[in-house]
This record gives structure tokens, C-alpha cells and sequence, in this order.
């Protein structure tokens, strides 16, 4: 099992006001450093945008207790799925998430990297990101949530052990703090 966060460039797309048009965006590629070192991050990741447990309970939970978890000293929350940035921020919008950051991994470097890469071809969405929530310490896995039965093509989609309540359940327990 990994003991700290793989190194790998994310394909971002960030707001640029020097842009003109409706789309003030531009590509940025952003490395594992730069989101994780220094900082406490909880991430948790999740089999795709718009499908029904990733948008009715999943990320959803996570952005109502984003302040809570702040609380224990977590610097940044993150949303992690294998699709492009485009997706992302467009699913971000239709479910008014205000505060997580969406993280796109649309090659599934990182999750491969993780160990997490997991084919769901039996459900049409080739391959995608197991389902997870990790605290991360200055690019340290200190804790790892993850669903459990991890397998290609699984018949369900077990969640479990990385909503929101495990992870505040974890930080409450631990007294952790920053």
C-alpha cells in the first residue's frame, strides 16, 4: 500500500479574467506539490461525475460539512474522478458546490498511480477510480477509506466507508488537529 500521495501533472482549467469572451478559462497543468505538500487535504474519490451516488450523497456530503472539517485543521478538500476538467467544473456548477475543489484526472494517472484504477466496462464507463477518501499530510496517507470489494467490472457500487461522516468520525477520534 502507498504511503505517500504519487507524483503527477493535473490538466486544470482556471478562471483567467484576461480572457476575453464568455469562457474566461485557460488550461494549467498542476502537480501533486502544489495541492498537496505543506498542507492537510482530505480527498475522496468517486467513479464518475453526474452518475447517482457521486452526485446525491458523495460530493454533495462532503461540500455541506466542508466547514467541519476545516475545523480539524484541514486545509483544502478535494473531489478526485477520472474525467476531464470540462465535466468537473460543469458538475461542480449543477450541483452548486461551493466550497470542495473539483480535481481532474482524466488520463487516471493519479489513480492508477494509487492503485485504484478499476475497469467498469460492464457499465459503459471504461475505466474509472475506485471509490475512496484519504488524509493526506504533507503528501503522507495518513488515513485511507476504502470501499470495500475492490475489483474490475464490480456488479455494485459499495459507499460505505468514504462519506464525509467516516472521515469527520476519523479526525474527531484521532484528535486531529493541525
Amino acid at each position: 500500500m502507498l504511503t505517500t500521495i504519487p507524483d503527477v501533472i493535473f490538466k486544470t482549467r482556471v478562471r483567467d479574467e484576461s480572457i476575453p469572451g464568455e469562457n474566461p478559462f485557460r488550461w494549467q497543468d498542476v502537480n501533486s506539490d502544489e495541492i498537496f505538500k505543506g498542507k492537510s487535504i482530505v480527498i475522496f474519490a468517486l467513479p464518475g461525475a453526474y452518475t447517482p451516488t457521486c452526485s446525491n450523497k458523495h460530493l454533495p456530503g462532503y461540500d455541506a460539512k466542508y466547514q467541519e472539517l476545516k475545523a480539524h485543521g484541514i486545509d483544502e478538500v478535494y473531489c478526485l474522478s477520472v474525467n476531464d476538467a470540462f465535466v468537473m467544473y460543469q458538475w461542480s456548477q449543477h450541483l452548486k458546490i461551493a466550497d470542495v475543489k473539483m480535481l481532474p484526472d482524466g488520463n487516471g494517472e493519479f489513480t492508477e498511480a494509487m492503485g485504484m484504477l478499476v475497469k467498469k466496462h460492464n457499465v459503459g464507463f471504461g475505466s474509472r477510480s475506485w471509490r475512496y477518501s484519504m488524509l493526506v499530510e504533507d503528501k503522507k496517507i495518513l488515513q485511507l477509506f476504502s470501499e470495500p470489494g475492490q475489483i474490475d467490472n464490480c456488479p455494485d457500487d459499495p459507499f460505505t466507508v468514504s462519506d464525509v461522516d467516516t472521515m469527520l468520525a476519523y479526525l474527531h477520534e484521532q484528535r486531529w488537529d493541525k
